[in-house]
């Protein structure tokens, strides 16, 4: 299903945690394409001129061909990154895509996976703020409170035998 040939916007740009994202405002059924990014084409050489001035919005196709995507029409530029995404981006012809995985719900943020060189090279592993990194590091940081909490306990009650 193609989403964006019914005439109805079935997502909007809204604050994220992350600045910007792109949310559903209604039902996005699984494998419906959502949006297209858009953007002028560019070889490997302007690419990588463009990347070294800052740009960030940059989608590489191949090692030929990159799209980018810094005009703010292209609303495909707002969906976040996600390493539990639920949608994707795939190329048909010479566009790319932003399709559903599964089913999205009404007022659910649309993230896709950026990639492993985005992620390590601009994001970085360790300041990834997606959903699934947020509970990880929470569930280390309450693992890391209760080891300290119970190593305080016992010394505690070492003190207390030592003077008893």
């Amino acid at each position: 299903m193609n989403l964006s040939t019914l005439g109805q916007r079935y997502f909007r740009v809204a604050r994220s945690l992350t600045g910007l994202g792109l949310f559903a405002t209604r039902e996005i059924p699984k494998k419906s394409r959502i949006t297209r990014y858009r953007g002028p084409l560019l070889d490997h050489d302007e690419a990588v001129r463009i990347e070294n001035s800052g740009n960030r919005y940059l989608f590489e196709i191949n090692d030929k061909w990159t799209v980018d995507g810094t005009a703010r029409s292209n609303v495909a530029r707002y969906a976040n990154h996600s390493c539990n995404p639920n949608a994707e981006a795939y190329y048909y012809g010479k566009g790319i895509y932003i399709r559903s995985l599964r089913r999205i719900k009404a007022g659910e943020e649309i993230t896709y996976h950026y990639g492993m060189d985005y992620l390590r090279n601009v994001i970085g592993i360790s300041n990834c703020k997606c959903g699934r990194c947020r509970r990880r590091k929470a569930k280390k940081a309450r693992a890391r409170r209760a080891k300290k909490m119970r190593a305080a306990r016992k010394k505690r009650a070492a003190a207390r035998k030592k003077r008893a």
